[in-house]
């Protein structure tokens, strides 16, 4: 009889656990999860990344009915949001909108506190965009072809900002430098924020900026457009030839940005975030809003991201490695 009880007794207890594990499970899979939904971004704000972060959580938040909030976690050219993120809940109310210098070309340049595949999970492409170069108007320089003859005449006099090292702004200047046989000094900041502020102050000669940061300044004269790093000209500035077209072609450096969230997040919720994000970028007062600024949404599949991170690591690994670029 003792052991008839005692049998009894374990097999209610393990029941008890077994439904309190489901139970556990369920909740972790809950969506949206019950609190408020939390995007980190990687830079200042008033910056692309925060711009277009700002436009995609508000039409988030209405469709999923949750307050979805922002929260600028700035430095080390996106690595400490990605890291922060990388650490966080397993529940899916922490995603980043994460960009091409930590999820592809940091670990080339520098030991992470992360790995970006092993600890971060794909979710969508967000927005992809050239970056246009500019100077301020007090350095005199008015064209592409201005600003690589002064550099040719003055190595090492010319400094530009980049949005912190290892950043597609960053790698930018980098590659100029390298194909133009030219000696510029990279001066890394916090984002575009403080950049564009240094910029426009006259601390910084020359900016690889997002359309969306310079552009109103272009417009008031107080920042020159000199080229842009695509493949194509950026609409809004149709007379600014691209630094391809500029006697260097085969230069490209398109920045993007994509969301991922912690590795320990389940598939399930996931794909529920890929489903309710795509929707988003594909709606056309958001499609508009994001283009507003220079921004391109490319909503797609977790596993299409994933592909695209594999072959942008690969090619910026190599990029790095051929011309011995450093995070000087």
């Amino acid at each position: 009889m003792e052991t008839l009880m005692t049998s009894r007794y374990f097999l209610r207890t393990a029941l008890t656990m077994a439904a309190a594990c489901l139970a556990l499970s369920a909740h972790s899979q809950e969506f949206p999860p019950k609190k408020t939904i939390t995007m980190v971004v990687g830079f200042a704000a008033g910056g692309a990344a925060d711009t277009g972060a700002r436009i995609i959580a508000k039409k988030l938040g209405e469709n999923i009915g949750a307050s979805v909030v922002i929260d600028n976690r700035a430095g080390a050219g996106g690595n400490i949001a990605h890291q922060y993120t990388a650490q966080g809940p397993a529940d899916g109310s922490l995603i980043l909108f994460g960009s091409v210098g930590p999820l592809t070309i940091a670990q080339h340049m520098m030991k992470l506190p992360y790995d970006p595949v092993k600890d971060l999970s794909p979710i969508t492409m967000g927005v992809n965009f050239p970056n246009v170069l500019v100077v301020g108007a007090q350095t005199g320089i008015k064209t592409f072809a201005d600003f690589i003859a002064y550099t040719k005449k003055n190595p090492g006099k010319l400094d530009f900002a980049s949005t912190g090292p290892g950043s597609a702004s960053h790698l930018a200047g980098e590659l100029l430098n390298d194909m133009a046989k030219i000696d510029t000094v990279h001066v890394p900041y916090k984002g575009g924020a403080p950049a564009l502020q240094d910029l426009l102050g006259g601390r910084v000669a020359a900016y690889y900026s997002t359309l969306s940061t310079s552009l109103p300044h272009i417009e008031t004269g107080k920042l020159i457009p000199l080229a842009s790093t695509g493949s194509q000209r950026l609409t809004a500035l149709p007379k600014i030839p691209t630094i391809a077209e500029s006697g260097y072609p085969g230069f490209s450096a398109t920045n993007w940005y994509a969301f991922v969230a912690s590795s320990k997040v389940p598939k399930p919720v996931m794909d529920r975030w890929n489903t309710e994000l795509v929707k988003v970028l594909k709606s056309p007062d958001v499609v508009e809003a994001l283009n507003s600024h220079g921004l391109s949404p490319l909503p797609g599949t977790r596993d299409d991201l994933a592909k695209y991170m594999e072959k942008e690591t690969a090619t910026w690994g190599r990029i790095i490695r051929e011309r011995k670029i450093t995070m000087e």
